[in-house]
């Protein structure tokens, strides 16, 4: 799951907007945990973004609202479209957005190269993620191999999967399963000529500050 490139900068009247829609109970802390998700540190998140890492550290612990602007960079250096800060407020019942996510309002991480993830957890704050990803034919992650604390197990629904843990290469159909430590270096991809679909659920990987 690869680090984005530096968003281009915001211009014109939406420059100077405040972000309206979201929430400043929970943005922060969405932005914090998809950062950490991502594998980024708050530096690395300011740079992408054009910012100081006092203005990102504001941002995340909701003392500072930001702009429209720096909310579009933010999204695009993350890997998510601007919808994934606002469509929380929309999901359903109050009483449902800490349990439940309903199938038609998952939110979409995209990490490139045909790889795309949407989020079956209701947020990326909890000891357990569960995830449906989907792999374009040749899509391929864990370029270098991934190796993070954790447990990671899943499902492979449609298509072929190529799981390498390890010096061990294994070739997985509809319907078979894996399970192993996070923190043995993997990678993987699709070596199928139609799109993979695979549900896993694993510990949450990174924990940079």
């Amino acid at each position: 799951m690869s680090r984005t490139k530096q968003a281009p900068r915001g211009k014109g009247a939406a420059a100077g907007k405040k972000a309206a829609g979201t929430s400043a109970d929970w943005l922060g802390r969405e932005i914090r945990d998809l950062r950490k998700r991502r594998g980024l540190t708050i530096l690395d998140l300011a740079a992408a973004i054009g910012k100081s890492t006092g203005y990102v550290s504001q941002v995340e612990r909701n003392r500072s609202a930001p702009s429209v602007a720096d909310l579009q960079k933010v999204a695009a250096a993350l890997g998510v479209q601007m919808g994934w800060f606002f469509d929380r407020g929309e999901a359903g019942p109050p009483e449902e957005l800490p349990f439940i996510v309903r199938a038609g309002r998952r939110r979409k991480l995209n990490f490139g190269l045909g790889v795309t993830d949407y989020l079956l957890s209701p947020s990326l704050s909890g000891e357990l993620e569960l995830l449906y990803t989907t792999l374009a034919p040749g899509a391929k992650g864990g370029e270098p191999p991934l190796s993070y604390r954790g447990e990671q197990a899943g499902l492979v629904l449609a298509g072929s999967f190529e799981l390498s843990i390890a010096s061990k290469r294994f070739l997985l159909r509809e319907g078979d399963s894996f399970s192993f430590r996070s923190t043995t270096p993997h990678r993987y991809r699709n070596p199928g000529r139609v799109e993979t679909a695979v549900v896993w659920a694993f510990t949450p990987p990174n924990e940079n500050e």
